[in-house]
């Protein structure tokens, strides 16, 4: 591991036991799995706006609480990325750049396919989080493989929960 490795921040040394290499690698996933988690919360709240039909009320009240969770979620994931030293993106610019998930669509679907675009959606965040595990694990980044296990558990539970309202 280096010695002293350097932050973005001139002049301040980060000295926390992972390499500088490591750091900006896990925060640059980390990143990802921000952009991917705000990506997903805003489609979910977009759908939670505009879902009709006859499962309106079970539909708008589960959208609701799915996007106050992945709301809660982005903190964390960007108060990480700062712990290792890197600057957390936030634009919609720099999200678009780096999520996996696709931007909802311009045209709200039907109820139904709204649950289908959300279980993709849950099934890519928990791709990037898994993806992350490797480097987190190679530099013995605990705090990280903790943060990633939660979000895994909520996304793969989420996404199990919305295909079964699609199973007949």
């Amino acid at each position: 591991m280096a010695k002293n490795p350097k932050t973005t921040v001139p002049g301040i040394d980060i000295d926390i036991g992972i390499s500088t290499q490591d750091r900006a690698a896990i925060a640059q996933g980390l990143s990802r799995l921000l952009a991917d988690t705000y990506t997903l919360y805003l489609t979910t709240h977009n759908f939670h706006w505009n879902v009709t039909g006859p499962m309106f009320n079970t539909l708008h009240s589960m959208f609701m609480a799915q996007y106050t969770e992945l709301w809660n979620a982005v903190d964390p994931v960007a108060e990480r990325i700062r712990s290792l030293g890197h600057v957390a993106p936030g634009s919609y610019a720099e999200f678009g750049q780096l999520a996996s998930v696709p931007d909802a669509p311009a045209k709200p679907p039907r109820a139904l396919d709204m649950v289908r675009v959300l279980v993709q959606g849950h099934e890519a965040v928990a791709r990037t989080a898994r993806g992350l595990f490797p480097l987190a694990d190679k530099a013995g980044d605990e705090p990280t493989a903790d943060l990633l296990t939660q979000r895994l558990a909520v996304h793969e539970q989420t996404a199990w929960m919305l295909r079964s309202l699609l199973e007949e």
